[in-house]
């Protein structure tokens, strides 16, 4: 295996996810975050023998994983560099329209974290990267260099709801250039002093500078209205969210596109004119058992939510 690559694992709630897509042949599926390739090969052995599959992801070392997880698929396994949000763009130049089933397994995947060197984690000292594509876009280090004490403060409250974001953004500037994992993380800590907390207290900054980085929100709810368009009618989608904010994003955008009418409660008439276009398969998420937990203590905060188009 190259060096920097981490083997596949299994990916979270995969049997769920599964399940909850029911692949069949000869019908077509889209995995926006391939990660190691798990899902996609789950999807695609149960849809064999015609089943066809696009597996995306951003991260160049998933793709190199993805491929060779894939490969004894041949031409039924379509593994693209890309992100989602040009799920369209892509679709067209492949010569698709429609699919049958979406996966969506958001934030960072465990592949990701575990390797160090891409400043997801402060638990060895690394580039302060963060980037989901190190090949483009601005690194957690030049972010908190561009941005103003406040912005900090309002990215630190925003996407890590850390309720002290304005001590710990000062405290970031004050230290002037920020550069490693393990620095970021002794400020935070410095800035936050003895907390009761089981977790680092540097975990809720260094997820939202992450989200910052990727904007991870702002692509998913870009997405997710070109996402189900591209579902056929009968068709699936399934979206695994790993905290409150991506699940409430999911959540309400399901809620909404599974209602005739959006007006406001007390509005006596409907005038937006709006039709539901989905089916809520699951109206509570499904959840780790505690087998899974227990294997896997990372998979706790997952939240599966599926869909299926009208």
């Amino acid at each position: 295996m190259d060096a920097g690559l981490v083997a596949p694992h299994r990916s979270v709630l995969y049997q769920e996810c599964i399940d909850s897509l029911a692949p069949t042949s000869p019908k077509r599926y889209l995995d926006c975050t391939a990660g190691a390739g798990g899902d996609s090969w789950g999807i695609l052995k149960a849809s064999s023998p015609l089943g066809e599959l696009i597996a995306l992801d951003v991260d160049p070392t998933a793709i190199t994983l993805t491929r060779r997880r894939l490969a004894e698929f041949g031409q039924r396994a379509k593994v693209i560099h890309g992100s989602y949000r040009d799920v369209s763009e892509i679709l067209m130049k492949i010569g698709w329209d429609k699919v049958d089933g979406i996966l969506l397994d958001l934030g960072v995947s465990s592949m990701q974290f575990d390797q160090t060197s891409r400043g997801f984690s402060f638990r060895g000292e690394a580039p302060l990267d963060m980037r989901f594509d190190p090949t483009g876009g601005t690194s957690a280090a030049k972010l908190i260099e561009s941005l103003s004490e406040t912005e900090l403060a309002d990215i630190i409250w925003k996407y890590g709801e850390e309720r002290a974001s304005r001590r710990i953004a000062r405290a970031i500037k004050l230290a002037g250039r920020v550069q490693t994992t393990t620095q970021l993380a002794q400020i935070v800590r410095s800035a936050l002093g003895n907390t009761k907390e089981k977790q680092d207290p540097a975990t809720r900054t260094f997820q939202a500078l992450r989200i910052a980085v990727n904007a991870e929100l702002q692509t998913l709810e870009e997405a997710l209205p070109e996402l189900t368009a591209h579902l056929n009618p009968g068709g699936r989608i399934a979206i695994i969210s790993f905290h409150s904010l991506e699940d409430r994003i999911v959540k309400q955008y399901f809620k909404r596109e599974s209602v005739d009418c959006i007006c406001p409660p007390d509005q006596p008439v409907c005038t937006c004119e709006h039709k539901a276009s989905l089916r809520l398969i699951n109206r509570h998420p499904m959840t780790p058992s505690d087998e899974e937990i227990s294997a896997n203590p990372r998979s706790r905060s997952a939240k599966l939510r599926v869909a299926e188009k009208l």
